[in-house]
């Protein structure tokens, strides 16, 4: 079995074999912080998720990838309908394997490979697999990576603030606007956050829009919605910020 749902109780520990595939369509869900004792590659076919490693939050729209290696504390969202595949890897599986947490890009060849593999047989056996597991390392070591990920500040004052903003409550404000939330200084909360993050509060605030631009139109929203909802002042002014950030039109990025 590789095709599981909503309802299927699933550890991929527990299953013993070099490599455990999974696809699945699900809706609305956290899986909460959790870990496992195998490497796991997880990619959203259609639709977005977010995932939080220790503090910080990446996306992972379609076709990018991520990279988890074992005993990686983590935890993914999915906020509407996602197509996910989700590998498991024993470390046996190869030399090669990444050992640290990666954002890829995914060509059309690994993720040929990605499908194949999610739909395996649980008991397929380890001469059917070699050939092609063998060709997925060479290709998942070859990827780009990308930097969809912001580290999240764990300062005391900022904890409520930055919870509401992660469960969509709010948008970070400007800096003066958010220091007066807080009952802060504006030179405070950017010393918290060039600190605590690596990068002054507007590049943050930046960072945050531009992922949450991309979660969103990876779940189908419109370039007008997504500008009305991250309150920029015009379309064109989305546009023109998320080519800045990227490099490409939202429509072609996505």
């Amino acid at each position: 079995m590789a095709e599981i749902t909503e309802n299927t109780r699933f550890n991929a520990d527990q299953i013993n074999n070099l490599v455990v595939g999974v696809a699945a369509r699900i809706g609305t869900h956290d899986s909460g912080i959790h870990k496992h004792k195998k490497h796991q590659l997880l990619l959203a076919s259609s639709g977005c998720m977010s995932i939080n490693f220790a503090g910080v939050w990446c996306v992972l729209p379609p076709p990018r990838a991520a990279w988890i290696p074992s005993g990686t504390e983590h935890c993914a969202v999915m906020r509407n309908v996602v197509a996910y595949r989700s590998l498991y890897f024993q470390h046996c599986v190869s030399l090669t394997l990444p050992t640290d947490i990666k954002i890829i890009e995914v060509n059309g060849l690994l993720r040929e490979l990605i499908e194949r593999i999610a739909y395996w047989e649980w008991d397929k056996s380890i001469n059917e697999q070699q050939t092609i597991l063998s060709v997925f390392c060479e290709e998942l070591n070859a990827a780009e990576e990308e930097y969809l990920s912001l580290k999240l500040p764990t300062d005391r004052r900022l904890k409520v603030w930055l919870e509401d903003v992660m469960e969509g409550k709010h948008l970070p404000e400007p800096l003066t606007d958010m220091a007066d939330k807080i009952g802060a200084s504006a030179k405070t909360i950017s010393r918290i956050f060039t600190r605590e993050t690596g990068m002054p509060y507007q590049s943050w605030r930046q960072q945050w829009r531009l992922q949450a631009s991309i979660e969103c139109l990876s779940d189908g929203a419109s370039v007008s919605e997504v500008a009305k909802k991250l309150c920029f002042s015009s379309d064109s002014a989305f546009i023109s910020f998320f080519r800045k950030m990227t490099g490409d039109t939202p429509g072609r990025y996505i």
